[in-house]
């Protein structure tokens, strides 16, 4: 394959850092951290690198919200004030891989020779120093669930459906249902990849917790593994209370040479592709899969000219099951290898939009250190909205040196069905589409919230009250599969509530 080395676009240098001081109050805050990880960079890289960053690519972050826009203090930190520096459009979790596939389509247009790519959460010291200031809980001071008190209460929100975690749940249960499994067989998948994922970041010194869980003590509620919304544990979700950050700098084949970095040590960047849903999580033509992640993953294999079996290495976003879930199924990936090289974001750690740069920073180690020629990373943001992947190799893969444009929304959106209209105010008859249960801190639950399809195709909500014991059994018992269950819906002052069909 002939190809220009000065528009091949490489990784030269990776950095992490991990912030835990005894007092967390006393933490980095994220530009530090974004600092800190670029110099871990540059070393990693044989230094000298960051005065010549041309482009600076930061993930947006949201511990300390009243310092954004952070791009340009971060370049000026570095010594790169001359760099375009510029942020994600949000905190998105896809946002590594796309500045990562911007950079490199810059370094194969030939508009820079250096890039670079960080970000950097800090939710521990924020949390930490809010809770002390209003003399309050930690966990009355999370910035996510703070997030969600700003927006404007609305229909979604008087259902429960305020955060992610609310969200990707009505993924996973329609998600089993669809793939023909007892409640029983779905969390045991759920619990055998989470108990890879924890032994993954047990080796990873990185990594924010070094604990390896079994299946069982991943998916059984306790004290200390509370549930949070059905059908997922506290070790189920992503680990947002961290200090954490990670970078990594992307130049040509051919610079990489003319600084004496050893070909062992250059990962090659391969393409990407990227396609989103609607961000109205109601606006979706269905919750047992997502045409924008079949189409990005399908892409970026076909691009790169991989199959599954040709894949060493994958990272499948795993804030929540659903995801990697879904994405092992459209790529074929088996359950019984790892789908993570750093760990996932329950025992890797969740920074928010971040956490794909410390996955392309273990995936770049593990392809250095042998452990293969090539790996996939998957990356999702939003309420299950963004998707974007890109395969890393040892070797220039199919393209290489010539820009592309990763965008295949056009071709996901023709694979989509009709969304269904949202009626707000629907009494009657409907069929459970999708739900799940909020749990309060004790464990006890909250309330439930049902996604129901009407006779005519619509689309509704209805609310189960948390008192209503019976039918928050039906919901999590695993007895039954409610996924295709008919009842009422009956109005209870504004909201619907939805009653089982009896006899």
């Amino acid at each position: 394959m002939s190809v220009d080395p000065e528009r091949v676009a490489v990784i030269v240098g990776v950095g992490q850092v991990n912030d835990r001081p005894a007092d967390p109050a006393q933490g980095m805050e994220p530009v530090a951290l974004m600092r800190a990880a670029l110099e871990a960079a540059d070393r990693d890289a044989g230094g000298g690198w960051l005065a010549d960053v041309a482009s600076l690519g930061v993930v947006q972050q949201i511990s300390f919200r009243d310092q954004n826009p952070l791009a340009d203090k971060v370049a000026a930190t570095i010594g790169a004030g001359g760099a375009a520096a510029y942020e994600s459009v949000g905190p998105n979790g896809d946002s590594p891989i796309l500045l990562l596939n911007e950079a490199a389509n810059r370094i194969a247009r030939g508009e820079v020779r250096v890039a670079a790519v960080v970000g950097a959460e800090a939710l521990r010291t924020a949390s930490q120093r809010a809770a002390r200031a209003a003399k309050t809980s930690v966990a009355e001071q999370n910035p996510m669930a703070n997030l969600a008190k700003r927006a404007a209460p609305g229909y979604r929100q008087r259902y429960g459906l305020a955060m992610p975690v609310d969200v990707y749940p009505l993924y996973e249960n329609a998600g089993r249902a669809a793939y023909r499994q007892t409640l029983a067989e779905g969390q045991r998948e759920s619990g055998e990849i989470w108990s890879r994922f924890s032994q993954v970041a047990a080796q990873t010194p990185a990594a924010w917790i070094h604990a390896p869980r079994t299946p069982e003590e991943v998916l059984t509620p306790t004290a200390d593994n509370r549930p949070i919304a059905f059908p997922y544990t506290k070790l189920m979700v992503a680990n947002s209370s961290v200090n954490q950050g990670a970078g990594f700098i992307v130049t040509s084949w051919a610079e990489a040479r003319r600084r004496g970095v050893p070909e062992a040590r250059i990962v090659h960047v391969g393409r990407g592709a990227a396609a989103h849903e609607s961000d109205d999580y109601l606006a979706r033509d269905r919750y047992d899969m997502s045409p924008s992640m079949a189409t990005c993953l399908t892409r970026t294999l076909e691009w790169n000219g991989v199959t599954v079996d040709d894949l060493d290495l994958v990272e499948l976003y795993s804030c929540f099951p659903c995801v990697p879930k879904m994405a092992r199924r459209v790529i074929g990936w088996p359950v019984e290898r790892p789908a993570t090289v750093f760990g996932g974001l329950t025992f890797g750690g969740g920074p928010i939009g971040n956490y794909m740069s410390h996955a392309v920073a273990e995936m770049v180690d593990a392809l250095r250190a042998g452990a293969g020629a090539k790996g996939l990373l998957f990356a999702n943001g939003g309420y299950a909205t963004h998707n974007h992947a890109i395969v890393l190799a040892t070797d220039p893969p199919p393209g290489a040196g010539a820009a592309h444009d990763f965008d295949v929304q056009a071709e996901a959106d023709a694979a989509r069905g009709p969304v269904p209209e949202l009626v707000k105010d629907y009494v009657g008859q409907a069929t459970v589409e999708t739900y799940t249960v909020f749990y309060k801190r004790d464990g006890s639950p909250r309330a439930g919230v049902i996604v129901a399809r009407t006779p005519a195709g619509q689309r509704t909500l209805a609310k189960v009250p948390g008192e209503d014991a019976a039918t928050i059994a039906w919901l999590t018992d695993g007895a039954a599969e409610p996924v295709g269950s008919v009842g009422e819906i009956v109005a209870q002052g504004e909201e619907m509530v939805w009653t089982r069909a009896t006899g």
